[in-house]
């Protein structure tokens, strides 16, 4: 029997992990985790951000947006410590955990960005970096603005077959698979 690619393995593991995560918890999504984050440092350098209101036992805040859904943000930079932020916490050291185990199996090159980048772009890891950042800065951007995050949308979208989630689904391939061609189908890539 022929063993499996690792990616087939790893795509089988990070959909049964997702769907445990949503049968158990609620669905999985990262970017208000952001605004919770932000919400706390703020809460630190200004504490009278959020106040409790004891005879509801709930949240406000004097920002609007902390403020929305009845408290909700504000409730959650409170009490940050609740599943959605200690996922994407968990998130930050999984990839760190992860890239410190592939180091053997990884070049240095190839792991500062990938042979396709570095036959389109050069070897700078200053410019892989800026690139990088700008796109997580663009995608995050969208998806605060669609009040939503990729993995809320496509990810939890689709496993509970929400028609918006395969919608964005098919908004985001739409766009990438362009993209990507445009910024790497060049004669130095092949």
């Amino acid at each position: 029997m022929k063993k499996p690619k690792s990616w087939l393995k790893g795509g089988l593991f990070l959909g049964s992990v997702f769907l445990v995560g949503v049968w158990l918890v609620k669905p999985v999504g990262v970017s208000t985790q952001f605004v919770v984050l932000d919400g706390i440092v703020w809460n630190l350098l200004s504490p009278d951000l959020i106040t409790q209101d004891d005879a509801n036992q709930s949240y406000e805040s004097s920002n609007a947006y902390l403020n929305k859904s009845g408290g909700k943000y504000a409730s959650l930079v409170a009490n940050p410590l609740n599943y959605g932020f200690i996922f994407a916490l968990s998130m930050l050291v999984g990839g760190f955990v992860s890239g410190k185990l592939s180091r053997k199996k990884v070049s240095n090159e190839d792991r500062i960005s990938p042979k396709v980048w570095r036959n389109r772009f050069g070897p700078s890891a200053k410019k892989r970096y800026a690139f990088a950042f700008f796109a997580g800065f663009l995608a995050l951007f969208g998806a605060r603005l669609a009040g939503g995050c990729t993995s809320g949308h496509m990810m939890s979208g689709m496993m509970q077959t929400s028609l918006s989630g395969y919608l964005f689904a098919a908004g985001a391939f739409a766009t990438a698979i362009p993209i990507a061609i445009l910024v790497f189908n060049s004669k130095r890539s092949s």
